[in-house]
């Protein structure tokens, strides 16, 4: 059965930091993208970043670069998402989710085949 898993998140202060992690179970990452997308309450779902297994690369939204780091440990077919210098603006559900081999910035949420069921972050001011 596959299943993404995440987890990590909770409330943190502005300036603080959060590592989210998407735990994969029922397939292998290596043949796989995974993307970390965001829902804020009364605002559309925005793609945060993500990352292509196969060879490494990675994407990462403007309002997220510099602060934001993806990365990927094969041995536990996890991705994470390291947050730091979290704002109120980050308060959102996140969720990951999997698409096949290649993800780039212009890669849409109804490209991805799998998803989890989201962790909460807010971050207070």
């Amino acid at each position: 059965q596959v299943q993404l898993v995440e987890s990590g998140g909770g409330l943190v202060q502005a300036g603080g930091s959060l590592r989210l992690s998407c735990a994969a179970s029922g397939f292998t990452l290596d043949y796989y993208a995974i993307g970390w997308f965001r829902r804020a309450p009364g605002k559309e779902r925005e793609g945060v970043s993500c990352i292509s297994i196969s060879d490494g690369s990675t994407y990462y939204a403007d309002s997220v670069k510099g602060r934001f780091t993806i990365s990927v440990d094969n041995t536990k077919n996890t991705v994470y998402l390291q947050m730091n210098s979290l704002t109120p603006e980050d308060t959102a559900d996140y969720y990951c989710a999997a698409k096949d081999y290649y993800c780039s910035p212009n890669s849409r949420g109804y490209e991805y085949e799998y998803w989890g069921q989201g962790t909460q972050v807010t971050v207070s001011s």
